[in-house]
Parts: C-alpha cells; sequence; structure tokens
C-alpha cells in the first residue's frame, strides 16, 4: 500500500544569481558518462527530523525554503537543469555508417520539485526495520527512469521529492546516472543543505562544481554510437507489474566505529604473515570482505563455484585532470575473483586481501586506455539479475551524508531507492554514529538474505542505533 501522496509538482529553474558568469551551452557527454545511460537514474535520500514549526503556515513555509535554496543550488549545478539531446554521430573509425551522438544542452529548462505527505508514517517505520521496507521507494521521484529515457522523452536530469512524515522529512534526489556519478550527486546535495541552513548572501563554503568534461586527447568529440537510433542502445528493464520484494530484498546493516575497527584489525592481524608486510587492509575493505564471506555461505555455493566482488572505485584524485568536484562521471570498476570454497576457507584477513589487491590495480594507463578504445568497444552498465555469484559495492563512506543539516538538524537516517539494484548489491553509506562508522544496504533474493541475518557471526557485528 502506498503511503505517499503527492501534494504538488513544479518546475525549479536554476537562480540567475547563482549562475557563473560564462555558463556552458552544450556538454558533450565522455565515455564514462555515456557507459551510465542505460541505467535508471541515482537515487539517494537523508531522513530529516521535524522542522520547529506547527501548522499550514509553517510547514508551506519549510516547503518553499527547500524550493528556493534548490533554486540557487541548481544555479551552481546549472547543466542538470537541461536535458539530453540526440543528433547524427561520425562513426569512431571515420567510414560512412549509422551512428548517433548523445550532448547534455544547458538550456536551463528545470528541475521537478515534489511535495509530497506521508501522515501515518513515523522516522520509527523507515529507520527501525531491518529490511528497508517498500513505502522507501515512494520516497523518490523518476522511479523506473533510464538515462536514455530522458534524451528520448525530454524527461528532466534531475527531480527532487520532498516528504513530510509525521515526525520528519525525507528529502530524496534522483539524478540522471549519465550526467552524474554519485561524488557528484552528493556535492549536489551539501550544496543545497548549505545553502537552505545559511542566511541569506552569507557565503558558502561547498567548492564550485567543475563541469567541463574530461577527455583524452584524441577521442572523437562527440563521441559516436554505433547505433540506428536511441532505441537500439540495449537496457533492462523492470516489468511494468513487478514487485520489488518478489525477486531482491535490501535489509540496511549498521557498522559501529568500533566494530569496523575490529574487522580492520583482525583481517590485518590474519594477512600479516602472507603479504610481507606492504599489505594494509582498508577498514572498507574489511567490512565488504566480511560481507562477501556471510553472502557466500548464504548462497550455499558449491564450493567450486565461481564468485566475484566488483568495487566501483572514484577516479578523481586517481587521475591528472580530475578535480575532486568535478561534476560528471569518473568511475572505474575493481574486480575480485574466488571459489566459493576458498572465501569461506581463508577467512577475512584472505578475502580483504583480494578486494585489496583489487582495488591496488588500478592502472592509470589501463583506464586511458580502456577510454580511449569505449568508442570502438562501447559498453553499457546494466542492473541485470544473473546466475552469478556476484557482488557488486557503490558509494562511499566519505561521502559526507550527516552533515546535510538544512537548518533544523542533521540527518537522523540515509536511504536509497531501488533503482540499479539487483541480487548482490551492497551501497555502501557513511554511519550515522561518525567516527569511521558505516552502513551497507544490501539487496539479495528473499531466501539467501533470510539466511544472511540469520547468521549470528555475521550480524554480531551489526549494530542498532
Amino acid at each position: 500500500m502506498n503511503h505517499v501522496r503527492i501534494m504538488s509538482r513544479r518546475t525549479v529553474l536554476p537562480e540567475p544569481t547563482w549562475l557563473p558568469p560564462e555558463p556552458e551551452t552544450a556538454i558533450d557527454l565522455t565515455p564514462w558518462d555515456l557507459s551510465m545511460i542505460a541505467l535508471e537514474y541515482n537515487q539517494k535520500g537523508v531522513l530529516l527530523p521535524k522542522p520547529p514549526t506547527t501548522g499550514g503556515e509553517g510547514r508551506h513555509a519549510v516547503v518553499e525554503r527547500l524550493a528556493s535554496s534548490f533554486a540557487r543550488a541548481l544555479g551552481r549545478f546549472y547543466p542538470y537543469a537541461g536535458r539530453l539531446a540526440v543528433m547524427p554521430g561520425n562513426n569512431a573509425d571515420g567510414e560512412q555508417g549509422e551512428s548517433i551522438a548523445i550532448s547534455l544542452r544547458c538550456s536551463m529548462e528545470g528541475a521537478e520539485f515534489v511535495h509530497a505527505v506521508a501522515p501515518g508514517v513515523t522516522v520509527a517505520d523507515v529507520t527501525v526495520p531491518l529490511y528497508t521496507p517498500e513505502l522507501v521507494r515512494s520516497f523518490f521521484p523518476l522511479d523506473g527512469l533510464h538515462g536514455l529515457d530522458a534524451a528520448a522523452g525530454s524527461h528532466p536530469l534531475l527531480a527532487v521529492q520532498v516528504t513530510e512524515l509525521a515526525d520528519g522529512i525525507f528529502v530524496g534526489m534522483s539524478l540522471n546516472h549519465a550526467v552524474a556519478d554519485g561524488s557528484a550527486l552528493w556535492h549536489l546535495f551539501n550544496t543545497w543543505s548549505e545553502i537552505s541552513r545559511q542566511s541569506d548572501g552569507a557565503d558558502i563554503s561547498s567548492p564550485l562544481p567543475v563541469h567541463r568534461r574530461w577527455f583524452l586527447d584524441g577521442c572523437p568529440v562527440p563521441v559516436p554510437l554505433p547505433f540506428g537510433k536511441l532505441e537500439d542502445i540495449p537496457v533492462s528493464r523492470r516489468t511494468a507489474d513487478e514487485h520489488p520484494s518478489s525477486v531482491n530484498e535490501e535489509c540496511f546493516l549498521n557498522f559501529s566505529a568500533e566494530m569496523v575497527k575490529q574487522l580492520k584489525a583482525r583481517a590485518n592481524a590474519e594477512i600479516s604473515g602472507t603479504s610481507n608486510g606492504t599489505t594494509t587492509i582498508s577498514s572498507l575493505q574489511a567490512v565488504l570482505a566480511h560481507l562477501w564471506i556471510a553472502v557466500t555461505q548464504a548462497r550455499r555455493l558449491a564450493p567450486d563455484h565461481s564468485t566475484t566482488y566488483v568495487i566501483l572505485v572514484g577516479c578523481r584524485g586517481r587521475m591528472d585532470g580530475l578535480p575532486a568536484a568535478y561534476a560528471g562521471n569518473a568511475v572505474a570498476r575493481a574486480k575480485a575473483v574466488s571459489t566459493a570454497g576458498e572465501i569461506l576457507e581463508k577467512g577475512l584477513g584472505w578475502a580483504a586481501s583480494l578486494l585489496n589487491r583489487a582495488v591496488g590495480s588500478f592502472d592509470v594507463a589501463t583506464q586511458r586506455d580502456r577510454h580511449a578504445s569505449w568508442p570502438q568497444e562501447h559498453y553499457f552498465l546494466r542492473a541485470r539479475s544473473t546466475a552469478t555469484a556476484k557482488m557488486v559495492t557503490g558509494g562511499s563512506p566519505r561521502f559526507d551524508v550527516y552533515g546535510n543539516d538544512f537548518g533544523w538538524g542533521r540527518p537522523v537516517g540515509v536511504r536509497s531507492g531501488r533503482a540499479n539494484k539487483m541480487d548482490g548489491t551492497a551501497t555502501v553509506f557513511e554511519g550515522r554514529g561518525g567516527g569511521g562508522s558505516m552502513a551497507l544496504g544490501v539487496w539479495l533474493p528473499p531466501e539467501v538474505l533470510a539466511r544472511l541475518v540469520a547468521d549470528e557471526e555475521f550480524m554480531s557485528a551489526y549494530f542498532i542505533w
């Protein structure tokens, strides 16, 4: 049952006074951007305490405050108020043939702002259950929309939804994955919340986004796609009547800073005699190894069954010319492979060392080669349920989630929508407790998830805030 009622929708335009002196008019998408265009919109949101206002006028004031500050933030992130455009392209090899090119038109047409209410829903209804409630998907606008749908139907690239709960507010954001990754999304969130809590005219500390895209020398711009029309690009869609919990469910797990510290210490102790003193397991690698072992056990895989862990690695700070405030996509994939038997027998340190080696294998030259070859060997990331025993982790505990105070208090929780989730997806967030705590949203088939949460050894690390 949907507990959320939409009260209003509006188009919000970038506040002109917050635009740069010479805004871009069009932005060509990079291979990183285009590889994301078959994915659903990225969905992330924060759960806030109830503002110290009462009555209809107070509620209206909060919504208007969020809408006006969103317009100012959109002035900084003005390309997200544009639209995707499709045009004929030239083949990468220069030969004649059908091809298209997709670009971001900075047309200032606006982003969508939705106001909704869920009067019978409390903060505890969202944060207390181990399993993410189905109603959370109703907190995100543009649900089910894929990146290329924006090019086909002139949909907005960005939408936010402010949902009033009985004792709180959920602010959900849906952003086209072809124009921005998770780092850019949280940068926008941080900018918006800072503007909202500052007095009018006050300077903000959030850095200006860098919208100019990163291309290798010699890369064809715009990048041609070898398709006669947009509809030829492969995309995996949910069926219209699909109920997500009938296929997969999500549990939301909190790990305290102390438990993360213990897992990290244990993993490093286990490999201390095998790594020649050159390997140091990170906190995230230790937590993900803990998860990998438990999910492998819950899946009841045969000992010789191959299992893969894919970690999405940010390229900012790793490749020259990619500043921290880069506002496009800049993500690479690191992959660790093992058999189920080895994962279960060799323990936490060994599994963590595989993840460590995968992330450590990030090589700038290799990434540049992949970037350069993409126009000829294009691929599109898709969230598909497969028979392979795969884990995929995106997000980062370094993204500033709990700093998103809009003017009446820090968030009390974070959740993502159902977009781009498949069997084995694990999304990482900063932990509510700070100080090195983490949270994971883990998406698995119901019977596998039931065995995971019944695993006492695994759940001993779970922390209830």
